[in-house]
């Protein structure tokens, strides 16, 4: 502590304590007035002061609160558990080692999942700001990262709400028997009736998904105009999340007590009938036979971190703003150990579903492959191509088992050997079904849709299923919408109602480059583009804020101040070495990544029917890169302007309920200076917290720490005039 300071001087003074309601709140660290306690000495509890009036912080400043604890975990399940739940996770555990990919995904859950998830919870809570206010009070220059985090929740908003769209139309595409997808149509030639060539080279369900939904170009530069359908669906999902959100947390926590649970109402769903289905054991058994080999690749790693990293909704924004509005002693390390362990369970969960599911279509699949074959086989017997001695006795064509046409395909491979590979036939083998991985929109639309329409009442389960997708995406649209408007609502004074009306407007505008019958080549590029390497150096820098910047030991002490016990030790060292060194791992990967893969999409031929890879062009590849530069371009800017005082420090400027609450404070805080000065200096209780410093590793003065370090807990229930940004700890 500099010894010419004023707390130094008092010190070494004989003078009383007599200063005013000012010199406290311009001459000390903020402090917990109304919720700390009076003492003799740093670790007692006296008596509370006289007249304090009985009245929660939390009502006081006006912010809106979380009705109930259960809204609020709620709310962050239904943001964090989303698509990428059900389409994504299962996926990578299918191509990385299947149940060997738990191990990696479940010490990255620890090292940097929930520390980094617990992190977010906690400054929002504290500072109840959006992300915005949260990081300019944080570190000043670093206040970009709000304004970056707002950008990326905009891009992935904008194309996160196509999804919705497209689940919309197949929720009422199901709405009939049979499902639309599960028969090639029928095209008039005259008086002959032939299957469309389209269809007829792919399958139904692909047929249905690339023509009849989308009606997609066969590239990126042939636009196409506008898909009408598509349109109308993705105007209906803002019109869902508009009404979900226009009245913040009074509305969407309402909505979430549906769109979070149902979702797990319908997967137990699916999971029940999903083990009766022939084939769905196998499915099961195939995804979670570990292939330990694998495990040990770097990629799988990376993979399983970018997983992680996404899955919890990291660096959007949505976490700091549902957070912003709960108490400021709720036990928000408990909720950020809660919601991971909800989110990894029901990945969990999801997988078992889609690969029960998925193992019944590869059984469908594996038998009609025998079919065909077996049809093959006695085409080459009658056509004497094949000797009839080459059947095994046993084999019966008009019931013939998958063991069977195995037999029988390994003994003509042998015998024919110099000619097998001309006879076109296929080894039928379930393992390569079970091999196919799929993804993403493939899986949803195509794979899990094809294998309902084998599904006893079909129409029935494929609503379900699309109602589960529109709810998952709903929630994470409410955590995504929240996170853009919690942070323009702290800094301007605005209606939330017109607020959030106009950046829906906007958002429909925007999103009809979705639209087009291109539009599924620009949510390939966003999606590839706008969100991962921006998002994981805002994250990155988040991390470096609190904990070298702020200081781990005083974000440690702020958290023991609000949650009322000292978070495990363990926590000092990931937030301050392990998340770090992860975090740069994880973009040094992912830039590597980038740049060793072509920048390209699969683009549908029509006339092959079938997906193939292209490169995109100059014009697309410069959007590309626009989107990375243009979501970071916040982070130079405001560190450079603030660097150069250019515009105002954020760090001071306080919202509409925090200026109301104000005057409350100071009127509090005039009381408990007349309790002090109405005693002898001697018998006058020190105006210091009655708690002890939390002072990490190797610190041992609580008094420095207590009167040099700007604290988050001054935020909330203090105010210090005109703070000076955090200094970092060494």
């Amino acid at each position: 502590m500099p010894k010419s300071s004023k707390v130094t001087q008092r010190e070494h003074s004989n003078e009383h304590v007599t200063e005013s309601v000012a010199d406290l709140l311009a001459l000390e660290a903020p402090m917990d007035y109304k919720s700390s306690q009076m003492s003799m000495n740093m670790g007692g509890g006296g008596p509370p002061p006289i007249g304090k009036p009985d009245i929660s912080p939390d009502l006081e400043d006006g912010r809106p609160a979380w009705n109930s604890k259960l809204q609020y975990i709620l709310a962050q399940v239904g943001f964090s558990v989303g698509l990428g739940n059900v389409w994504r996770f299962p996926y990578l555990c299918q191509k990385n080692g299947g149940g060997a990919y738990l191990v990696p995904y479940f010490i990255l859950l620890v090292l940097i999942g929930i520390p980094l998830f617990f992190l977010e919870l906690a400054v929002g809570q504290r500072i109840r700001r959006g992300s915005i206010g949260v990081w300019n009070y944080v570190c000043p220059r670093l206040g970009g990262i709000g304004v970056s985090s707002l950008m990326v929740c905009g891009f992935v908003g904008l194309y996160y709400n196509v999804i919705i769209g497209w689940s919309i139309f197949y929720f009422f595409q199901s709405f009939q028997y049979p499902l639309p997808w599960s028969e090639c149509p029928i095209r008039r030639n005259g008086s002959q009736a032939i299957v469309e060539p389209e269809c007829e080279k792919s399958s139904a369900t692909t047929y249905f998904w690339y023509r009849e939904t989308l009606n997609i170009t066969s590239t990126i530069a042939d636009s196409g105009g506008l898909n009408w359908r598509m349109t109308l669906s993705l105007l209906g999902a803002w019109i869902i999340v508009c009404l979900a959100v226009i009245k913040g947390i009074q509305s969407s926590g309402k909505v979430m007590y549906f769109s979070s649970l149902f979702p797990y109402v319908v997967l137990f769903c699916f999971l029940v009938r999903g083990m009766f289905l022939k084939g769905a054991v196998d499915g099961i058994a195939h995804m979670f036979t570990p292939k330990l080999e694998i495990m040990l690749e770097p990629q799988v790693w990376r993979e399983a971190a970018t997983q992680v990293f996404f899955a919890l909704g990291l660096g959007f924004g949505g976490v700091i703003a549902f957070s912003s509005y709960n108490k400021r002693d709720n036990n928000c390390h408990f909720d950020a150990v809660l919601v991971s362990v909800i989110n990894f369970m029901t990945s969990i969960l999801a997988t078992l579903v889609v690969f029960a599911v998925l193992g019944f279509k590869a059984n469908v699949m594996n038998e009609k492959c025998v079919v065909e074959n077996a049809e093959k086989i006695l085409g080459y017997l009658n056509s004497n191509v094949l000797s009839q001695d080459l059947i095994p006795p046993h084999v019966n064509f008009s019931h013939l088992t998958v063991s069977d046409y195995a037999e029988m395909y390994g003994v003509i491979k042998i015998v024919k050997e110099d000619s097998f590979a001309q006879l076109g036939l296929e080894p039928c083998l379930l393992e390569d079904e079970l091999n196919k991985a799929v993804q993403g929109t493939g899986l949803a639309f195509i794979a899990f849709t094809e294998a309902m329409t084998h599904f006893p009442a079909s129409p029935f389960w494929s609503v379900m299923f699309f109602f589960m997708l529109i709810n998952l995406g709903l929630g994470s649209m409410i955590g995504t919408m929240t996170g853009i408007t919690t942070p323009i609502l702290d800094t301007f004074k605005i209606r939330k109602e017109i607020l959030t009306v106009g950046c829906c407007i906007v958002a429909f505008l925007c999103g009809l480059l979705f639209v087009q019958r291109s539009g599924n080549y620009f949510v390939t590029m966003f999606d590839d583009y706008s969100a991962g390497l921006p998002l994981t150096i805002v994250v990155i820098l988040e991390n470096v804020s609190v904990a070298w910047i702020y200081g781990t030991k005083r974000f440690m002490q702020d958290l023991e101040d609000m949650l009322g016990f000292r978070p495990y030790t363990v926590y000092f060292y990931l937030w301050k070495y392990v998340s770090p060194v992860c975090l740069l791992i994880l973009i040094s990967a992912t830039v590597v990544e980038m740049a060793i893969s072509p920048p390209g999409y699969n683009a549908w031929v029509q006339d092959l029917a079938t997906e193939r890879f292209q490169s995109y062009p100059p014009w697309a590849l410069a959007m590309c890169f626009a989107l990375i530069i243009v979501a970071m371009l916040p982070l130079p800017l405001v560190f450079i302007a603030r660097h150069f005082n250019w515009i105002p420090d954020g760090s001071n400027k306080l919202s509409v309920s925090y200026r109301k609450s104000l005057a409350k404070e100071a009127s509090n805080l005039e009381d408990e200076t007349r309790f002090i000065l109405g005693k002898n200096p001697s018998e006058a209780p020190s105006p210091m917290p009655s708690h002890r410093a939390y002072l990490g590793p190797g610190s041992t003065s609580p008094v420095e720490l207590i009167t040099n370090s700007t604290s988050i807990s001054g935020y909330g229930s203090g105010y210090q005039t005109n703070p000076a940004p955090p200094k970092s700890e060494s």
